[in-house]
């Protein structure tokens, strides 16, 4: 399920207040990086990654191999940090970046 324009847009908006949750590093995706990446989709369905790698080629492939890896969608991506939206069906309405920024 792709994201519409006007989805992209919201999530921008909210996406600019948030800080990055994960960061993925030389190691690129381990274990535990895709296990917390798992738990911060849940919790937060909006999230920011940070991409610690010098070569724009190889963060667009490690972007690209976490939103399959993780079924995410990809909503921006800002030099080393990438926007990624998975919608929970029963998120918690205080951990939600979506339901804690729509007001």
């Amino acid at each position: 399920m792709a994201l519409t324009q006007e989805q992209k847009k919201q999530f921008k908006s909210i996406g600019h207040h948030l800080k990055p949750v994960l960061i993925v590093a030389e190691n690129g995706l381990t274990e535990g990086v895709l296990a917390e990446l798992d738990r911060a989709l849940n919790d937060h369905e909006l999230i920011k990654v940070k991409i610690n790698l010098a070569e724009r080629e190889d963060r667009q492939a490690v972007i690209a191999e976490l939103c399959e890896i993780a079924r995410c969608e990809l909503a921006q991506v800002i030099g080393k940090m990438a926007l990624i939206y998975r919608k929970n069906p029963k998120p918690n309405k205080n951990l939600s970046n979506i339901s804690r920024f729509q007001g």
